[in-house]
This record gives structure tokens, sequence and C-alpha cells, in this order.
């Protein structure tokens, strides 16, 4: 048997193992994929939500100063009375999340690619297990947004004929993210050949 044979062996044990995605198989734990992103990602995640919290503040103020000058009159009198204390109540809501979500999603985001199989977890609330057999993949995107790129970071998007089959890999080191993709695609396009 050859050793691409073996690999492919291997990687369809370990799917077959963990079950389809979003399945359940019972006695069977994930085990996680064995690269994580980069460190880097935590100050992107923090960036990002950073931006989106000082939108949602500003945007609670010019709300509150809206409402303040009498133009919603039908609110009860204890809402229009208090309503000085929605920005802060958002900013006490908002801070804490903000800072503790990158370390978590950093501690939970991770991906491999194995054989024939790109597994990926990602999440921060909840979590999410993707298996994508490469066999299957259509485009593989790598993408960079304002804060990706000043930290030198990128995104590595796999797309198959099923958008529940389709993962996205952020927070990876624009090298790793180019060599994956790269690699990716002429996994692919091997497979293909072969089919045919």
């Amino acid at each position: 048997m050859s050793d691409r044979a073996d690999e492919h062996s291997a990687a369809s044990e370990e799917a077959r193992a963990a079950g389809p995605p979003g399945g359940r198989r019972t006695g069977v734990s994930l085990r996680a994929p064995a690269n994580p992103v980069s460190r880097k990602a935590i100050v992107l995640w923090l960036l990002e939500g950073l931006f989106w919290s000082v939108i949602l503040v500003v945007g609670s103020f010019l709300v509150t100063g809206w409402i303040e000058d009498g133009r919603w009159s039908w609110l009860p009198g204890w809402a229009l009375d208090n309503i000085g204390w929605l920005p802060w109540l958002i900013v006490l809501l908002l801070v804490p999340g903000t800072l503790v979500e990158p370390f978590w999603r950093y501690a939970v985001h991770r991906w491999e690619f194995s054989g024939d199989v790109v597994y990926a977890r990602s999440g921060w609330l909840s979590r999410e297990w993707v298996f994508v057999p490469v066999s299957r993949i259509q485009t593989v995107d790598k993408a960079q947004g304002w804060f990706e790129r000043m930290l030198g970071l990128a995104t590595v998007e796999i797309r198959t004929a099923s958008h529940a089959g389709s993962s996205t890999i952020k927070g990876l080191e624009y090298e790793v993210a180019a060599g994956l993709a790269e690699g990716l695609a002429r996994r692919a396009e091997e497979l293909r050949d072969d089919a045919t």
C-alpha cells in the first residue's frame, strides 16, 4: 500500500472515529486539532472587539441624547428619567466580554491538515468542529481584513458545494495561510486527477 493510501486511510479512520460533523457519537471524544492559530490573533480579536464596542457605545450616547430631546415621549417616565444610564450599562456589559473573548477564542481555535481532511475547531460561546474532506473542496481563498493586514495575519476560506461542509480558519500568520491554501488547492487537484 502506498504512503498516500496509508495517509488517506488514517485520515478516514480519524474522521469516522469522531463521527459526522454536527452528529453525536457516544463514547468517543473529539481530540483537538494539532495546530493553534497565531498568538497575534489575540490582538486581532481584541482590536475587532474594541472597534465594535466603541461603535455601540457611541451609538448608545447618540440614542440617549435623541431620547432626552423629548422625541420619544411615548416611553414610560421611569425609562426617560434613567435613560442617561444606558451608555454606562452598555459599557459595563461590553468591557468584560471584549477583554475576555480574545483569550477564550485563542484557547479554542485550532486547525489541522492531515492526509485528505482539514479539521478545524472554532467558536467562543459555542464551539464548532468541522471536518472538510479535501476531495470535496471547490475553492480555497485567503483573505485579509484591515486589522489582519496590520498584524501580518490572514484567513483561509475553504468552500465546498455544501455550505455545511465549508470552513474558515481565522488568525493564521500570512505565510502559514498562504502555504495552507496552496497545499489544499494542490491536494484537491491531485485527488480530482486521481478520480478521473
